[in-house]
């Protein structure tokens, strides 16, 4: 990995990183393999013993779920696959903490060579849907802040990320964004080119900076809640020589003035906002851009399927991703247009991609034109 790239990671040890290896080995194990055996045991034991009962197949998830969760063989990987996200953080935190007040200086020494800039506001409250419970099982969460000027949960996210996915993000955790990118340039090839971009919910800014890569000539804007993540994204990208404005804002009602943006963009965002929230930041959207200006949101796909919706609800109930069920079960493009897009011009679109979960290969967009 480049040097840049580990520029606000701790370093370590051959043991930490054997043990990191380990986790990310053992979640691919079980997203690649054990994973599989539950459409097997699904197929022969669950779904025919319910046929037997009812005189018919499982109609919802929550037929599914009440079936699934008796059976020995999700017990084991549902079981094993919470176990690897609490490693996954334990791992980290076990370099990081030792190294906490180095990174922290590390990332003041390059804020005081920015090119970009980091405005933050401690005042600002923070959503009780980030406060009510530590999404992903990350401790603290994206806002917690350990000692003053802490860097520590974007540390965790950052290279939680790589674990999380085994790799399969890239050097740069840039996959996901890559695939917006991508299909922004291939679906609206003749839409004008972008001068200035807002990623809102930017944690790290892996999204952020690959923007700034690919519209080099753009003024960039990442914002987010938690102020230990900014910290971190606006150093990471500091590192990169990838000028950005990280701004701690909330999505809902930012400080921007009207009509401020040509392109307002998030990737996996709103499944980790609230049912009240979502509509607010659509219309914040709405509000940001320019006459002519484009949003597009990149987030979890979801599944008609019965067993395939339930499987994919169970971070919901196991890793605190507490409201993407709603995000899925949400029509964003009628929402966008209650909230001031007009009628057409808010669409439900899909971006075909590669993925770190062979379960999946298309993620759910939503456009919106001004």
């Amino acid at each position: 990995m480049s040097l840049y790239l580990d520029a606000m990671l701790p370093n370590r040890t051959q043991d930490q990183r054997a043990r990191q290896d380990f986790v990310k080995s053992f979640r691919r194990h079980l997203a690649l393999k054990v994973r599989s055996g539950l459409d097997e045991v699904y197929e022969a034991r669950v779904k025919p013993k319910f046929e037997k009962a009812h005189g018919r197949e499982p109609q919802e998830r929550k037929e599914v779920r009440r079936e699934m969760t008796q059976d020995p063989y999700y017990q084991f990987w549902s079981a094993m696959q919470r176990e690897s996200q609490v490693l996954m953080y334990d791992s980290i935190t076990d370099a990081l903490e030792p190294q906490r007040e180095q990174l922290i200086e590390r990332a003041k020494e390059l804020g005081r060579k920015a090119q970009g800039t980091l405005e933050l506001h401690p005042e600002l409250e923070i959503p009780k849907y980030h406060t009510a419970a530590d999404i992903h099982l990350m401790p603290g969460g994206f806002h917690t802040e350990v000692v003053e000027d802490d860097v520590s949960a974007g540390v965790l996210y950052d290279a939680g990320l790589d674990i999380y996915a085994f790799g399969l993000m890239g050097p740069k955790k840039d996959l996901l964004v890559r695939t917006l990118i991508n299909y922004y340039q291939k679906e609206y090839p003749n839409h004008p080119r972008p001068t200035k971009i807002l990623d809102m919910g930017c944690a790290v800014g892996n999204s952020t900076t690959s923007w700034k890569e690919e519209y080099p000539d753009a003024e960039v804007h990442g914002i987010d809640v938690g102020a230990p993540c900014l910290r971190h994204a606006h150093a990471r990208a500091e590192s990169m020589g990838i000028p950005i404005h990280y701004k701690q804002e909330n999505a809902e009602k930012t400080s921007y003035p009207d009509e401020s943006f040509d392109l307002v963009v998030s990737v996996i965002m709103f499944h980790e906002t609230s049912q009240s929230a979502l509509p607010n930041i659509l219309g914040e959207s709405y509000r940001l851009l320019k006459p002519g200006g484009m949003m597009m949101r990149l987030d979890v796909p979801g599944c008609a399927d019965p067993f395939g919706a339930f499987v994919m609800e169970w971070e919901c109930k196991n890793t605190n991703e507490n409201f993407a069920n709603m995000y899925r079960a949400t029509d964003m493009a009628a929402t966008a247009i209650k909230m001031g897009f007009e009628e057409g011009k808010a669409r439900n679109e899909g971006a075909a991609a590669k993925s770190f979960s062979p379960h999946f290969s298309s993620w759910p967009v939503v456009v919106g034109e001004k």
